[in-house]
């Protein structure tokens, strides 16, 4: 099968491999719909890299796909299930999964990242990644179940309320996810980028006012359309701390949703503390896959809007030169059936 392989770094190639087999008696064996490509996937490939990742390993942790084997010990999953994967892994026996606390797990590994994951035609995972979707859904939605299931874990952290005004740092796709999750509650949105098409996208589908920071300030804007402040923001960038200090209400939340392990922004602790900030740091999600998957399956949520782009595996360096262009919202890779 062709697969999509992480070699070294900066340097992603399209290989054929040997289609895998179940090993484990609690595993099962997928036949991949198709996976969106993460941000997470460009950090890997950068130079150098801006996330670990195992060289030899296969990519893609955002994918669905439809189950064709089950191992001799599975218990629930069923042969022709369609499914939406899991691939964060954890022990369940180390201290902090035993304290409820997963994402701290001494064992954490991650399937597309650490150990091989969905940009190929098959894969084997356990059987505990695997969450049933509705055949209904459609792909262009059905494959954000990932990066939603995340995103719900930041929404809870900082429980938009109708009525108040959040401030979203970022016009990806974790930006628009926000986004519609804070419009679905009632919220008034505000989203900054620098990319122009992201951003007219975004006020197509109701965000309320939309800010292209080279054109104009965000604190400026945020002022006068609150003057104590948004009740909270979202740094989805990973590099926004400082920025978001000056937009917040005293008493507000803030969520620090994007990742970047090569940014060391300055940390006015002062104002945290004098303005009584509650920051969360949101990593992932926990027990959040069934939320995000009736998100979908109710149309609560509709990304497919937010998809510029459906590939096959064979395009995925030009999938990945559309995304660094930084104009595409969202790119996916579809298998022929």
């Amino acid at each position: 099968m062709q697969a999509a392989v992480f070699v070294r770094e900066g340097v992603l190639e399209i290989q054929n491999r040997q289609t895998p087999r179940i090993s484990a008696p609690t595993d099962v064996l997928i036949e991949v719909e198709g996976c969106g490509i993460c941000g997470t996937d460009l950090h890997i490939l950068e130079i150098p890299p801006g996330h670990p990742a195992t060289p030899g390993c296969i990519m893609g942790h955002e994918y669905i796909g439809r189950i064709v084997e089950v191992g001799v010990e599975v218990q629930v999953r069923r042969e022709g299930e369609r499914v939406a994967i899991a691939p964060n892994l954890t022990c369940g026996l180390c201290r902090a999964c035993q304290a409820g606390r997963p994402n701290g797990c001494t064992q954490f590994t991650t399937l597309g990242i650490f150990r091989d994951g969905g940009l190929a035609h098959r894969n084997v995972a356990p059987e505990r990644a695997c969450y049933p979707i509705g055949d209904a859904v459609p792909f262009e939605d059905a494959i954000w179940t990932e990066v939603l299931s995340c995103v719900v874990n930041s929404a809870d952290n900082v429980s938009a309320l109708p009525g108040e005004t959040a401030v979203v740092i970022g016009g990806g796709p974790v930006g628009a996810l926000h986004a519609a999750l804070f419009l679905a509650s009632g919220a008034r949105v505000i989203v900054s980028d620098i990319s122009t098409p992201r951003l007219r996208l975004l006020e197509a589908h109701g965000v309320h006012r939309v800010v292209n920071v080279r054109e104009e300030s965000l604190v400026e804007v945020v002022r006068h359309e609150v003057p104590d402040g948004a009740d909270l923001v979202v740094d989805c960038v990973g590099t926004q701390l400082d920025a978001a200090l000056d937009l917040v209400r005293p008493g507000g939340r803030l969520s620090l949703f994007g990742m970047n392990s090569r940014a060391a922004p300055p940390v006015r602790q002062n104002a945290i503390t004098r303005n009584e900030l509650t920051v969360f740091g949101s990593y992932v999600g926990v027990n959040t896959f069934p939320r995000a998957i009736a998100l979908l399956e109710r149309g609560t949520i509709k990304p497919s809007a937010f998809v510029s782009r459906v590939s096959p595996l064979e395009q995925m360096p030009d999938a990945l030169d559309a995304l660094r262009s930084g104009d595409a919202m969202k790119v996916v890779i579809r298998h022929a059936a």
